[in-house]
């Protein structure tokens, strides 16, 4: 997931601005890549509960584009992402990026991770199924 990532710092870099404090852009293009980086990894991880990920990217780097190059930023942030999510949907469904087998995203009460396996289409073992009817139940509807 890294070269999605990348690939996207890669094309909007050379349109960074710089700011008053900042004439060279420098820390406004690591700003850029730290967004580019959280998008993808929260696709990547939490990509259920992530609605809109090129719309939370593209409001995230927007401040650092000026406005003649935002309609080319929008484009390949959603094209990559795009591309990221299409690659994510034909990957196995019981293991994860690295090859090993999913587990439950729940905590136990000790604070660690559950090491259970989760029930099928779900993020959750059965005895943290709770949590997936809950979210289900606190997603917001579509905005028209």
């Amino acid at each position: 997931m890294y070269h999605f990532s990348r690939s996207i710092y890669r094309e909007l870099a050379p349109r960074v601005v710089g700011g008053e404090d900042d004439p060279t852009g420098c820390q406004n293009r690591q700003a850029v890549l730290d967004a580019c980086e959280a998008a993808i990894q929260r696709l990547t991880y939490d990509g259920r509960y992530f609605a809109r990920p090129a719309r939370w990217l593209f409001l995230e780097i927007r401040p650092y584009m000026s406005m003649s190059d935002q309609l080319y930023a929008w484009r390949v942030v959603e094209m990559n992402i795009n591309l990221a999510t299409k690659f994510l949907a034909k990957r196995p469904a019981g293991v994860d990026l690295d090859g090993r087998p999913r587990h439950c995203q729940a905590h136990t009460r000790e604070g660690t991770p559950c090491q259970r396996v989760p029930i099928p289409g779900g993020d959750f073992c059965p005895s943290h199924k709770d949590f997936e009817e809950f979210l289900a139940g606190a997603e917001l509807p579509a905005a028209a």
